[in-house]
């Protein structure tokens, strides 16, 4: 995707000490950047704050990522924001949780529409609250038209219930007859996930120091490059990013083959 220079140039003015735009090979920017936003909780509890407040700053560092993804040229950028499993946090977080979706959709609709990004939603959205699904209803709805960058959203999302749900929609095909079992292939599996118009995930970014997946996207990252800080969400910021990117760069991504030295 097509990026504006001056908009790049002055996203990224006054780096830090140790990255800079002038790291970045603007060519090789990942297509799909994928981000766990992990730590928001323990951002809080470690300054004494409520678990819900570390959401609300989290919410912050969102919305300078989906900037800063724009002004780099990013096609798609895709967030867990709530998995499956979070119904089983306490119900005054999960409560404001459910309160937050819906009041930042609303509050974001104006960046969205400024930097023209499409939104998608990845899980099963009809187990969301009433207020809650309308709003996402009607953000969908105003952001249509729009052809820059796809933010996916993943909320109340889970990878084994996801390949689930396309096992059973491809069985329910052949049970009726317009699918043959031998035409299943891995093309046709994809084709059924909540990402079947979204390239795979090149950079997946977690924060928060974590060495796991969590049940996110586990038939996307098959071939993604893994980037771990430390960092816990809320301090993620447009410089974590460019770092995240410039050791996506320094990869040697082989897909199961040989390097290109190797093969030399």
């Amino acid at each position: 995707m097509e990026f504006d220079e001056t908009k790049l140039r002055d996203h990224f003015a006054e780096p830090p000490s140790d990255i800079s735009l002038a790291d970045i090979d603007l060519a090789r920017i990942p297509r799909h950047i994928s981000c766990i936003m992990d730590g928001n909780g323990r951002w809080a509890t470690s300054r004494g704050l409520a678990r819900t407040e570390g959401h609300k700053a989290g919410i912050v560092s969102l919305r300078e990522i989906i900037t800063t993804a724009v002004r780099l040229g990013v096609d798609v950028l895709s967030a867990y924001a709530f998995s499956t499993e979070n119904w089983n946090r306490p119900q005054y977080e999960v409560d404001t949780l459910m309160y937050l979706f819906a009041k930042t959709f609303i509050d974001e609709l104006p960046l969205l529409h400024r930097e023209n990004a499409r939104v998608e939603f990845l899980g099963d959205i009809s187990a969301l609250p009433t207020r809650t699904r309308d709003v996402f209803a009607r953000g969908l709805e105003e952001c249509a038209d729009h052809t820059g960058m796809v933010l996916a959203l993943a909320v109340n999302y889970g990878a084994r219930a996801e390949i689930a749900r396309a096992a059973r929609l491809l069985a329910q095909e052949v049970a009726a007859g317009s699918l043959a079992p031998e035409d299943i292939d891995e093309r046709a599996f994809a084709g059924k996930l909540y990402t079947a118009d979204l390239p795979d995930p090149e950079l997946v970014v977690r924060t928060s120091g974590e060495m796991r997946v969590s049940n996110y996207l586990l038939w996307q990252v098959a071939y993604s490059e893994f980037y771990v800080t430390d960092t816990y969400w809320p301090d993620f910021d447009r410089w974590g990013l460019l770092r995240a990117i410039r050791a996506f760069q320094n990869r040697d991504r082989r897909f199961g083959g040989l390097s290109q030295s190797a093969k030399a």
